[in-house]
């Protein structure tokens, strides 16, 4: 099997989904984000999965060109069979299944959390990484949006990224919209947006307006393919399985992390000195909490 033709239909699927009917875009994008469960699942699996009908799948493969949903699925599969393997669980884990019922739901939330964390990391690419760093170091202002629990990633990116890249500034302020404050930006600026599933109202639209006055775009998400009609300079996506109800973002955090390492690798001693400058301004006025001598 051609070890090409995987990349290719996902990049061909890529370039289809705006394109594509209801139903089809679904199933599209279901093998865009999930390639290895793709690879794994028989049909009846995939479509309760992709939330689409059997029909529909059968429905891709032969749009893309294959006479069956089996052979539509080869290439994926194979694409398993000759990658590495999926980080297995630690012996320490197993000990604290054993023990417990609540060690049995630690260790089923540890071991997704170590599994989301390598998935995240090892399919990104050291030349795409480097061009996002370009992006962000190259303008004049970068803004930086996410509403709800994704919030969380972008204060933290905000707060420790600012060290390295100044320019950067969150968004939405002052109980704005994002919009709001995407009033003023001018083309050349960029905007980090991150969401995941379900994506969030205001974060597209905000993008949506923030490429209409021509600022580039970096989407820091769970799928490449976030919203057909945004078409984004970069894409970073981080896996967000988890073993509850909501998302587990120990893999974005990591990518988060990665980002900032390289910020900083760039920003080299200006960076340096900022964070001494900082850190210099927090002990002057006492930022930090000092047990009293007796």
């Amino acid at each position: 099997m051609d070890p090409t033709l995987r990349p290719r239909i996902i990049a061909s699927l890529k370039d289809e989904i705006g394109r594509l009917a209801p139903q089809l875009r679904t199933a599209a994008k279901y093998v865009i984000d999930h390639p290895a469960e793709f690879g794994l699942d028989p049909i009846r699996k995939t479509s309760r999965k992709a939330k689409v009908s059997t029909y529909t799948l059968v429905k891709m493969a032969k749009n893309m060109g294959f006479d069956s949903f089996d052979a539509f699925r080869a290439p994926f599969r194979d694409a398993l069979l000759a990658g590495s393997p999926a980080p297995t669980m630690a012996t320490w884990l197993d000990d604290m299944r054993a023990e417990s019922a609540t060690g049995a739901v630690f260790a089923d939330a540890a071991d997704n959390a170590l599994s989301v964390v390598h998935r995240s990391l090892e399919h990104q690419h050291p030349d795409a990484l480097s061009a996002v760093v370009d992006t962000l170091l190259g303008a004049e202002t970068v803004y930086l949006t996410a509403v709800r629990s994704s919030y969380a990633m972008a204060y933290y990116l905000h707060y420790v990224g600012r060290m390295a890249l100044p320019s950067l500034e969150l968004i939405p302020r002052n109980m704005n919209s994002a919009i709001d404050d995407l009033n003023d930006a001018r083309p050349g600026d960029v905007l980090i947006a991150i969401t995941i599933t379900p994506y969030s109202r205001e974060t597209i639209e905000a993008c949506a307006f923030a490429r209409a006055k021509g600022l580039k775009l970096v989407m820091i998400s769970d799928s490449e393919v976030v919203s057909p009609e945004l078409s984004p300079e970069h894409s970073l996506v981080a896996s967000v399985r988890s073993s509850h109800h909501f998302a587990c973002y120990s893999g974005m955090t990591a990518l988060i992390e990665s980002l900032i390492a390289l910020l900083m690798d760039r920003g080299q001693q200006e960076a340096r000195d900022r964070i001494r400058s900082y850190e210099t301004l927090r002990l002057q006025n006492n930022a930090y909490w000092r047990e009293e001598k007796t």
